[in-house]
This record gives structure tokens, C-alpha cells and sequence, in this order.
């Protein structure tokens, strides 16, 4: 027995790829509008003052913001399925992970490139792109393995989750470096908000699409029958 049943799949999967496109707009918009307050709000003393505890604390809060309502926008589609508040929490804290691991990973390699005495060869240049790529691909696991400690209480067999959002990022890196090969053909004025928001849909897309597709073929526990009204 599927978790999402035959005749429900076609609106759960546009529902929830909707949803999920809302949820990184909004999310997005959310975190751009907290950061700026708390740009403003800081007086520029404390700043300089405590400027790692600041950059980290700023970090946090936006991720956060953009992470829980990513999570939650997902959740209204699943709470029919499982427990929305558990997909909710698993979303947002693998998220907050996966973002911190990738961005740390990241920021060392660019710090190791920048402080070299020697300038890189072009062979290494791809070489340090091609490995922040895979940092950034591989990071997907710690949301995979959040949501899959929630779907393995619905579910039977579903320890392939744990790498489903590596497999999202890995097609989000194809279509951004495919980006970059056609941004020669884009007017220069244009260029870089063009990118931009064509990248943030494309990663839109791709993060609804995806998942989706993979909660359709999930199989449902068989001592589940169904979700309890506290879910």
C-alpha cells in the first residue's frame, strides 16, 4: 500500500511542488527582510566589536526563518500522509545542518585558495570548483537522514530518502553550471538578475519536484492505518 495513493498522486505532487515554491520564495523573502532589520537595528559599535558572534547569529536567524518556512509549507501537503509538526521539525533541522556543513566546507576551500602565495592554475581553479560542488552535492544527506528518522515511522524500506536531496542538488548544480555556459548569450545589462532568479526557480523546481516524485513511490508501514488527529 502506497503512502500516497494512485488516485491522489496527481494533485499531491503539484500541490506539493507548489508549496514548496512558495515556501523557498516566501522563505527567501523572509530571511532577506530579517537580515536587512538586523543590519538596521545593530548599532555599527557591537558590530565591530563582536563581528564573528554577530556574522554567526545573523546566519542562524536567517537560515532559520527561511528553514522553518520552507518546512512548513511542505508540511500542510503532508499532514494528510504523516505527522506535518515531525516533517516540520526534521526539514528545519536538517536543513539548518546541511546548509552549515556546506557552507563551512565551502568557505575553508575558498580561504585555502585565497591565502595561497601562488596563483592557481586554471586545472586547479576546477579542480577546488568541481570538489566545493561535491561538499555542496554531499551535504544533502544530513536533510535526507532528518527526514527519513520521520518517514521510517510511516514507511517500510525507505532508507534511500537519506540521499534523495543529494540527488536534488546534484541536478540543481547541472542546471546551474548549464546556466553559466549560456550567460554570454544574455544581454550584460541584464545578466546577473537574470541568473539569479532563473537559478533560485530552477533550485525552486527542482527541491518540489523531486521529493515529490520520491513520496509517491513510498510504501506505507503496514501498522499504519492511518494519521491520528494530533498529527
Amino acid at each position: 500500500m502506497l503512502l500516497i495513493p494512485r488516485s491522489q498522486r496527481q494533485s499531491f505532487f503539484i500541490q506539493f511542488s507548489i508549496l514548496t515554491l512558495l515556501g523557498w520564495v516566501v522563505g527567501g523573502i523572509a530571511s532577506i527582510a530579517l537580515e536587512k532589520t538586523i543590519v538596521e537595528t545593530i548599532p555599527p559599535s557591537i558590530f565591530q566589536q563582536y563581528l564573528t558572534w554577530y556574522s554567526l547569529g545573523k546566519s542562524f536567524s536567517t537560515n532559520l526563518i527561511f528553514a522553518l518556512i520552507f518546512g512548513a509549507d511542505q508540511a500542510i501537503v503532508l499532514r494528510g500522509y504523516l505527522s506535518g509538526w515531525l516533517w516540520l521539525l526534521a526539514t528545519c533541522f536538517g536543513w539548518l545542518i546541511s546548509n552549515s556543513v556546506s557552507t563551512a566546507w565551502i568557505s575553508y576551500i575558498s580561504a585555502i585558495a585565497a591565502s595561497s602565495n601562488l596563483t592557481l592554475s586554471a586545472n586547479q581553479t576546477v579542480i577546488l570548483g568541481i570538489l566545493s560542488t561535491f561538499l555542496y552535492i554531499f551535504s544533502g544527506i544530513w536533510l535526507g537522514f532528518c527526514q527519513f528518522l520521520v518517514l521510517r515511522r510511516y514507511t517500510t524500506n525507505a532508507w534511500w530518502w537519506t540521499f534523495l536531496p543529494s540527488g536534488s542538488f546534484f541536478f540543481i548544480s547541472i542546471l546551474i553550471w548549464l546556466l553559466s555556459l549560456v550567460q554570454d548569450f544574455i544581454p550584460e545589462a541584464n545578466r546577473t538578475q537574470i541568473l539569479y532568479l532563473s537559478g533560485q526557480g530552477f533550485t525552486a523546481v527542482i527541491l518540489g519536484v523531486v521529493p515529490a516524485i520520491g513520496l509517491c513511490r513510498l510504501k506505507k508501514s503496514p501498522h499504519i492505518n492511518g494519521i491520528s488527529s494530533s498529527s
